[in-house]
């Protein structure tokens, strides 16, 4: 009888427990050391985007001074940008994320779509800034390294988008260049386009001959604006 008493109770003990366990985790996100990984990375995601989107706002107001915002933009956009690529997978569009989790955030939005912080985008007068020469030489770099990569045939979209995303800065930086630069709104629709991409996926060879050629029109309209081609006396390899 003492067996039996002890056996049911033992039984009572193992179900009131499993219970206890099934409504425990029926109040946690989570189940694993990868979903919570997972929600760490939505919660960062979240609270960079919040954080830029008042960032935008305390500038507009002028509640922090151009060179602590601007510092403080290129860090944030540097994280979204580290972030992303580990949340590819779960989260292949931030538009959606944004949308779910009613993030109203459109001054952010448009910062993370520029990829540069507002001094950059507007070309705010700073002082010890770079010489003309300096902005315009970095910019022929990066618009012959683009062009490189494509013609050894690296048509993934980590070997192209941070190429295009290091153009499209050093684009900015040139003050000669007018605000609507052609050249720079292609390589922009560019970027987002491998901005919706995952890490591995490729250019097919069609799209990889037009973003060369875009880049390479880029390149042209560049130095047309900035006198010619004489001013570095060399063509892009």
């Amino acid at each position: 009888i003492l067996s039996a008493a002890a056996f049911l109770t033992a039984r009572s003990m193992r179900h009131t427990y499993a219970v206890g366990r099934r409504a425990a985790n029926a109040n946690k996100l989570w189940c694993n050391k990868n979903e919570r990984r997972q929600y760490d990375d939505f919660a960062n995601l979240y609270s960079i985007i919040k954080m830029i989107d008042k960032l935008e706002k305390a500038y507009v107001n002028s509640t922090v001074a151009s060179a602590a915002y601007d510092a403080s933009c290129a860090e944030l956009i540097a994280k979204y940008k580290t972030l992303r690529t580990v949340t590819e997978d779960s989260v292949p569009n931030v538009q959606h994320f944004m949308a779910i989790y009613m993030m109203h955030c459109t001054s952010a939005r448009h910062r993370l779509q520029v990829g540069v912080p507002a001094t950059v985008e507007h070309r705010v007068e700073r002082s010890g800034k770079r010489t003309t020469a300096v902005s315009v030489a970095e910019c022929v770099h990066h618009y012959i390294g683009a062009m490189d990569t494509l013609k050894l045939n690296m048509f993934a979209k980590d070997q192209l988008a941070p190429c295009l995303s290091d153009l499209l800065l050093s684009i900015y930086k040139v003050p000669q260049l007018p605000a609507e630069f052609i050249g720079k709104t292609s390589l922009q629709i560019w970027r987002d386009r491998l901005e919706r991409m995952r890490a591995s996926d490729e250019l097919n060879a069609d799209e990889s001959r037009q973003l060369l050629y875009d880049i390479e029109l880029s390149y042209n309209q560049f130095m047309q604006l900035l006198g010619g081609n004489d001013i570095f006396g060399q063509e892009p390899s």
